[in-house]
């Protein structure tokens, strides 16, 4: 169920981030800012299980970083 919200939230600033690239870095940032709580929080487990814990929220949050700069890049290279 976690991996269907990470997924609609990288197609909703994919697509936010191509109609309106300027209005897309608050709510990218903001999301980002919600995964690395919760990678902070995962990573405060002992030892390997720190990693474990947060490697989720980190691969999350590159997953949003990297949507929302696609969506970007695609509308900066559209010919009109």
């Amino acid at each position: 169920m976690v991996i269907v919200g990470i997924v609609a939230v990288c197609v909703v600033l994919a697509v936010l981030a191509f109609f309106v690239p300027r209005l897309s870095r608050h709510p990218e940032r903001g999301t980002q800012r919600t995964l690395g709580a919760g990678s902070r929080a995962g990573g405060k487990a002992p030892g390997i299980l720190g990693r474990i814990f947060s490697k989720p929220f980190r691969s999350s949050s590159k997953a949003v970083g990297r949507s929302g700069s696609a969506g970007r890049r695609t509308r900066g290279r559209m010919p009109f």
